[in-house]
Parts: C-alpha cells; structure tokens; sequence
C-alpha cells in the first residue's frame, strides 16, 4: 500500500511545483495585457490585482496528468478508462472560456452554456452518472438522458457554487484544497480498502486537485498578489465535479455488497458507504449554501441572479468585524469540519465519540462567528517575533488611542498613517470597500444594513 501512496504524493508535489513555478510569469502576463480591472464597489482588496491565475493551475493539471500516466501504479487508470481523457478535454474547455472572460469579462449566460458544453463533452467521452443508491430501493440505474441530465446539473452547480466562494484572497483555493484532501481520503479507502478499481480515477482526480490549489495558495493569500480569476474557479470547481461524478455514479454500491442481510442489517452497513456518497454535496455544502442564498436574495429584491452584490457569507463576516485573514479561516474551518466530518462519521459510524467530536467542534465554531473582536495577545518576551496584530497596544502621548489595536478595531486613521503622523492627520472617512494596509476590516465603517444593490454585474 506504501508504493501508490507515494506516487500520488509525487504526482501531487509535481503538479504543486508546476502550478506555484508558473504564477510568477503568468501575474507578469496579466499585468502586460492588461488583465486587472479597476476597484468595483463590492471588492474588498485595497489596488488592483492581476487575474488569470487559471493559466498556471491548467498547467498544473496537465503535468500532474502527465506524470501520473509514466507512473507504474497510476497508468492502469489511462488503460482501463477514458475518464482522464474526457476531463482533460472538459477542462481545457471550460478554461478557455474563463480566461476570454478574465480578459473580456462576456456575459453570464455564455458562460453558463461554456459550462454545459464542457459538462456534455465529459459525458461524451464516458464521465456520466450511471446509477444511483438509494436507501431501501438498492442501487438505481439510470437512463442515457437522465445521466447526462443529472451530470450537467452537478457540474454546473459545483462550477458556480466555487466561483461563488471566490470572494476574499485565497478563500477559493483553501476550501477547494480542504474539501479534495477529504475527498481524497474516502477514494483512496475505497480503491485500496474496498479493491474497487473504479474509485481510481476520482482518486487520481482530487490528489491533482489538491496540487493546482496548494502551488496556487502562495500567491492568493492575503494580502493576494495574484486572482485566480474565472479561468480558475471554474477550473477547480469542474476538476472537483468530474471526481465527485466519476466515485458517485460509477462505482457501483452493490460490489461493496451493502445491500445483503436483512433489511435493518442493510441500512446499518449501507451507512458507512452511502454518507461518503453525498460527499460531493458535503464538501460543497458551504459554496452552494452561499449560492443559493445569493439567488433568493436577489430574486427577492428584483435583481438578476446572476448581478452581484456584496451579500455573501464571506462579505457578512467582514461586516460583522472579522478581519480579512479571519474570515478565510472562520470559512475553512466550517469546510474542514462539513468534510473531514462526513469522511469520519463513513469509516466509524457506530462510534458516538465522532459525532461528540462534531458537536463540540461546532459549538467552539459559532463561538468564534460571535467574537470577531478577540484577538490573542502574545507575551512580552514575544512581542519581536510576531505579526504586528498580534503585539501588544502601546498609547502615543496625548493621543488616548492605541497604535497597535486588534485587527478589525483600529480606526481608519491608523490603518493608512504612521504612528507618528497619527495626531496630526485629519479624520477623513474612506470609501467602504477599502482594506487597511494590515487587510484589517476590509470594508472600513461600512454599514452592516449598507446598500449593496450599487455592485456591478461582474465577477472576481
């Protein structure tokens, strides 16, 4: 079992290196051709930002292929499958139509029908849904037109659903990379647990995935040096539809023999497998809540659902008072717990000490959605060695206010003066939508009831 263990960790790290050495040049690119548009109203970083960031993780993809296929335990899955080819052919696809966009910024609806062809090219060359289990019935087989019908749909969904998310600086990326790594651990324990060679391709799938996100994050954390742009959400968002399609509909539950004994004796083994199944939906579970809410705001307020606003979950965290690095972490520390949870409670689902585990970690999460003004303070022999948030507040003489405040509770005076011009200069509002040089309260004093029907039409 040591052996693919270690070709998938190659593949992972080659397809990481790929993606991270092709950022550089590719933010070298973008700014040459002019890929960085202007400050829109719901934006939350301080300067414009190249985007495109999608060319290097489709970069990433296509090595992290490459070298799967030379790998001695890997090559059967190009062998026995035509699921490499049919998502190599989708994502190049849908990669197209993102950078266009990135560059063009075209209409939503095109983008929408780019996603649908590149969801039937899949079909067309075999990455369908085929059947379905379905609790008490047994395993369902599907007809051609309802495959096709139920594969488009869950591209399209996760595709939006991460396109959605992609709001703040490596939000995306991060949860992507999260949601992959459970992913990964559910394939990987039904190919080499189970010695179900159809699990396979979804396991090559998200160690590739987990590659293109993490050589990406080091250029998208905050403050971001690069945007993924569409070219990348839309990337990521299908490479993590076309594993959740290929271990959903096409292993078959029946070969884990779930279905046998008696009916009560069925439903208690069919647990374990059946929960790993809506995985898919789990580990989107946060982007397409988002998504959906995002729809029944603006159909109730008269707008397009496809017009954005500054009404996401990510935006209502920077509302409430969390800091631009908190709010990432709040976001991935609900995906890791959504995921990680659902993979747990699938291997071990006799044992109530995970779902004790599940509860207290949720309770210690609304805890931390309710106090987006704490702020750790390090000790004094610290203070040199960490981040400047985290240091202790000394006071300037006659002044009365701290000049190295928590993030989120400095004024808008300290976040863009020095601290020895901090008395003289003049108290002039900024702009909401405007971040401290720190990424401390990203939009400033902006109202939590504010308008955010003023947003543009276009996306991040």
């Amino acid at each position: 079992m040591g052996q693919p263990v270690r070709d998938y960790l190659l593949t992972l790290c080659v397809t990481a290196a790929v993606t991270y050495l092709l950022t550089g040049p590719v933010r070298k690119f973008a700014i040459a051709i002019g890929a960085m548009p202007a400050i829109r109203a719901r934006d939350v970083h301080r300067e414009p930002t190249p985007r495109l960031g999608g060319i290097a993780m489709f970069g990433g993809l296509c090595a992290g292929l490459i070298v799967a296929d030379h790998l001695a335990n890997l090559d059967s899955v190009f062998d026995l499958s035509s699921e490499p080819r049919a998502l190599l052919s989708g994502a190049a696809l849908i990669w197209l139509i993102g950078v266009l966009d990135d560059k063009f910024e075209i209409d939503a609806l095109i983008k929408l029908g780019g996603q649908m062809i590149a969801a039937a090219v899949m079909v067309l060359q075999g990455l369908t849904i085929l059947w379905l289990p379905i609790p008490g019935v047994g395993t369902v087989a599907l007809t051609q037109w309802q495959g096709t019908l139920l594969t488009v749909a869950l591209v399209v969904i996760t595709i939006n659903a991460v396109n959605f998310v992609d709001g703040l600086d490596g939000l995306a990326a991060g949860m992507v990379l999260i949601a992959s790594a459970a992913f990964f651990l559910y394939t990987y324990r039904l190919w080499y647990g189970h010695m179900i060679e159809a699990a396979a391709p979804a396991t090559l799938f998200t160690a590739i995935l987990m590659g293109m996100c993490l050589g990406f994050l080091p250029h998208n954390m905050h403050p971001a040096r690069i945007f993924m742009g569409d070219s990348g959400s839309m990337l990521i968002g299908l490479v993590l539809a076309a594993g959740a399609i290929s271990v959903t509909g096409q292993v078959d539950p029946d070969t884990m023999k779930i279905f046998e004994g008696s009916e009560r004796q069925a439903t208690h083994a069919m647990l374990p497998v059946f929960i790993p199944l809506l995985l898919p939906l789990t580990i989107i579970a946060i982007p397409a809540a988002d998504l959906v809410l995002a729809i029944v705001r603006r159909t109730w307020n008269g707008q397009s659902p496809f017009a954005a606003d500054r009404g996401h979950l990510h935006h209502r965290l920077l509302e409430i008072g969390h800091s631009h690095s908190r709010s990432v972490l709040i976001m991935y520390f609900w995906s890791a717990l959504i995921a990680f949870g659902a993979v747990g409670y699938s291997v071990h689902s006799a044992s109530m000490w995970i779902v004790l585990v599940i509860v207290g970690l949720s309770a210690l999460g609304l805890i931390l959605l309710l106090m987006p003004r704490f702020t750790p303070r390090a000790p004094l022999w610290a203070q040199r060695i960490v981040p400047p948030r985290y240091r202790r507040r000394r006071r300037v003489e006659g002044a009365g206010e701290p000049t190295d405040g928590p993030e989120g509770q400095q004024g808008p005076l300290h976040d863009h003066m020095g601290r020895e011009g901090a008395e003289q200069a003049p108290q002039a509002p900024i702009a909401a939508g405007v971040s401290g040089v720190n990424g401390a309260t990203a939009i400033g004093t902006r109202s939590r009831f504010s308008d955010r029907r003023k947003a543009d039409s276009t996306h991040r």
